[in-house]
């Protein structure tokens, strides 16, 4: 997925009320920026850290610019969580995925149990429809339990397991149901469930498995210019 351009570059100054972040540009002006993040961005949000933010000069935006890529440690990591969808469709029309090919189509946002929104419904008249939510991840902690590992959530997220839920309603339905993790940086080994920061969220989706629904995770190539899905990531769910 093509980032807007062009991005403009800058330093976190802070990152507060989850939704702003005060940036100062490389040109030297300050602004406030909107963080499209509602987690905590652990490691993400340290004052001082290079960032890139896209522009719209679209009426009635308060905050004109996004907080779309930060630098931890030497890599780009993509902290819009309105991106993933984008790219797991993109990655899908190029026949990309392997575990969601051989579908004839493709609809965005579809409603569907408890006040829930499917990301990607696929359909074939061939076959049962296919149920797709799509996370961005982008934690990853190597003071953590689980070192180099990707993972999820970064907080916690009663709205997640309640897609998780959901989507256990369709398989039992005798439909499919798949949720994907997009890792939106290239730094990570492997897949695993943050179960130390939402105890809640790793019981449901162990319960969500067991009553078939899959679970797949790839990461993405991240430049100041596009994010696109790269491999797959093994997952570890302990």
């Amino acid at each position: 997925m093509q980032l807007p351009r062009p991005l403009h570059s800058g330093t976190l100054l802070r990152r507060y009320k989850r939704f702003l972040a005060d940036v100062l540009l490389d040109d030297g002006t300050q602004i406030t920026a909107h963080c499209p993040n509602p987690g905590r961005m652990t490691g993400l949000d340290t004052p001082g850290s290079p960032v890139w933010l896209s522009h719209t000069s679209r009426a009635g935006r308060k905050h004109p610019h996004t907080l779309e890529l930060v630098e931890a440690e030497g890599q780009l990591v993509g902290i819009n969580t309105g991106r993933p969808n984008g790219i797991v469709a993109e990655a899908l029309e190029a026949r990309r995925i392997d575990a969601l090919a051989g579908y004839a189509g493709m609809r965005r946002e579809v409603r569907y149990g408890t006040r829930s929104r499917i990301d990607l419904l696929l359909e074939d008249p061939e076959r049962v429809c296919c149920w797709v939510e799509v996370k961005n991840v982008h934690l990853r902690r190597d003071q953590g339990p689980n070192p180099g590992a990707a993972e999820f959530p970064d907080a916690v997220t009663a709205r997640g397991a309640r897609h998780l839920h959901d989507l256990a309603a369709r398989v039992r339905e005798g439909e499919r149901a798949v949720m994907v993790y997009v890792v939106q940086r290239m730094d990570c080994d492997r897949f695993c469930v943050a179960a130390d920061i939402d105890p809640d969220y790793a019981e449901a989706l162990a319960a969500a498995t067991t009553a078939g629904v899959e679970a797949i995770c790839y990461d993405c190539t991240v430049t100041t210019e596009a994010v696109t899905l790269r491999s797959p990531l093994p997952l570890d769910l302990g």
